[in-house]
């Protein structure tokens, strides 16, 4: 008894010394490891490996040994079916694998791929296309809707473009995608529009015959062009992405609750959804319809500052909110005399609406401002550039810490502000002519930060000194949709075409970019700063699933 007890007191003096490497073996505990090679290249850094089980699918990348490591708490025992991404190569050898309870080992092969035009991103295309940026710059208003790889496998002569495609692509709304295309009511022939607006088609139909497969080529006649793949700290990076249960729906915006719940509107379809990512469960939730003959969908997604969601029904011409209580919608159309067969009510923005009882919206149809008065539901309507000749269009409306609003002018290159006592209206010119502004984010410090489509800038205008700052994205044709500031001082953007998410580390002006694991149409992006590091949050708008982004730096 008493060497038992010698031995046992022993141990217990040597346990806490032990305890942390136990835990942090645990924490570092690998499920699922190889080394990624090809006779090409021998061992590869920077490919994306996926693990898919059910509707989930984890991701990591390949360090420059070539060494790919799924950690254990992220893959549970079972079987997954294995696929990669890296630009030029397809997986050659098991496209399964069985993971045990205790470190598995599979190495991969890869060969180089027959089909590489059916891996191009729509930047890698933009970066093989002859032509110049302007004419080049006329496809990022393709991609809203699909890929330009289905064009460019087209055989459409300019003359057909002219006369059929191109007033057919005209006749669909922006929330259509290939397997739920909506049409635009009220659309036009382009006859009807103006010989200027005609002559702008027929420039682009020229365009695009010169560069597709019409003629009765069997191949292109450039060099197609790939991007490198993630190399250093872009492959210090785990992803994790959760199907949805119909390939027709559109997570435009994704946003996270107070319990992590992943929020997200519907781009196509009169549905507001949730995803739990603990389990992958959705539900989804049937939004009434204001005008059952129009377009379906909503776009912007925000909170307020009491849990509420509010969504802009686009088409539908309404803003509309959801309480998460008692799973409960409230809606506000527009005015009758803006309720016209134009009206898209895009945006609203509820975040300082607690200042005045006040919400702000925006109108894509006619370039308008709406504010919503709470306690009265009434409707008032700004037109900041109604006497203009010059076309424009109101993107997005963010409103500051005393709920003045500011919006990005897309067609121009203009941030806007109206006061919110006065109605006054100020304009303030970006750095970069013709860069069309879109989504933007206010921060504490009432900085407003805001993505530069066709200048593949992101950019910042400080509110309280009327100064502008810019920075250019490393990899071009990036065209950032919307920008968000982590509590880090760090600015993570997406883009629409190249399926990259960019980091910037504002204070050192270093860029990190990471590789999404499939085409992905990013459009709002969402940082979780509860997380350590954040998680970065978007939506596949053309891929029908949630993507989890969490850096491992």
């Amino acid at each position: 008894m008493r060497l038992a007890a010698a031995l046992r007191l022993a141990f217990l003096s040597l346990a806490p010394s032990l305890l942390p490497l136990d835990t942090a073996n645990a924490q570092n505990a690998v499920a699922l490891t190889g080394q990624v090679t090809s006779t090409e290249e021998g061992a590869m850094e920077g490919v994306l490996v996926n693990a898919r089980k059910g509707t989930i699918t984890i991701t990591v990348v390949s360090d420059a040994q070539g060494r790919y490591s799924f950690p254990a708490s992220k893959l549970a025992p079972g079987q997954y079916a294995l696929s990669i991404r890296a630009i030029g190569y397809d997986l050659d050898n098991s496209k399964t694998v069985e993971v045990g309870p205790r470190t598995t080992t599979h190495n991969l092969t890869l060969k180089k791929t027959e089909d590489l035009a059916a891996q191009m991103s729509n930047g890698e295309w933009l970066h093989s296309v002859p032509g110049t940026d302007q004419q080049k710059g006329l496809l990022l208003s393709c991609v809203g809707c699909h890929t330009l790889e289905r064009f460019m496998r087209s055989s459409h002569d300019s003359k057909t473009l002219m006369e059929i495609t191109l007033p057919r692509m005209q006749g669909y709304v922006n929330q259509s995608i290939p397997q739920n295309p909506q049409l635009r009511r009220g659309a036009r022939l382009m006859e009807e529009r103006g010989d200027q607006r005609v002559q702008v088609f027929r420039n682009v139909a020229e365009f695009l015959g010169t560069i597709n497969l019409s003629g009765g080529k069997s191949t292109w006649a450039f060099d197609l062009k790939r991007l490198p793949r993630p190399k250093g700290r872009a492959t210090q990076v785990i992803y994790t992405e959760y199907d949805l249960p119909r390939d027709t729906i559109s997570p435009h915006d994704v946003v996270l609750d107070k319990d992590g719940i992943a929020w997200y509107s519907s781009f196509g379809e009169q549905f507001f959804g949730r995803l739990d990512p603990k389990t992958g469960a959705v539900k989804e939730y049937a939004m009434p319809l204001h005008k059952p003959d129009f377009p379906r969908g909503s776009l912007g997604l925000r909170a307020d500052r009491a849990g509420n969601w509010w969504l802009g029904n686009m088409y539908q011409a309404a803003i509309v909110k959801f309480d998460p209580k008692t799973e409960r919608f409230t809606a506000w159309p527009m005015p009758p005399e803006y309720n016209i067969d134009a009206s898209q009510v895009n945006m609203v923005r509820p975040e300082s609406s607690h200042v005045d009882g006040k919400v702000w919206s925006q109108n894509n149809g006619f370039a308008a401002v709406h504010r919503l008065d709470l306690s009265t539901g009434k409707i008032e309507t700004y037109e900041p550039f109604k006497t203009s000749k010059v076309p424009h269009n109101i993107y997005d409306v963010i409103p500051d810490s005393q709920n003045n609003v500011y919006f990005t002018d897309f067609r121009n290159f203009h941030i806007g502000r109206i006061d919110a006592k006065t109605g006054e209206v100020k304009l303030y010119a970006a750095l970069t002519p013709r860069s069309a502004p879109r989504r933007g984010y206010m921060d504490e410090q009432d900085r407003l930060w805001f993505g530069m489509y066709r200048a593949d800038r992101v950019g910042l205008f400080n509110t309280r000194t009327e100064t502008f700052k810019e920075w250019l994205m490393p990899t071009k044709w990036a065209s950032p949709y919307d920008v968000v500031l982590d509590r880090n001082e760090e600015l993570w953007t997406g883009s629409m075409i190249t399926d990259q998410v960019t980091r910037l580390n504002t204070k050192t002006d270093e860029m990190v970019e990471y590789l999404l694991p499939r085409t992905t149409n990013i459009r709002r992006v969402y940082v979780d700063n509860t997380t350590n590091p954040v998680t970065f949050w978007v939506g596949s708008n053309h891929g029908a699933s949630i993507i989890k982004l969490e850096p491992l730096d």
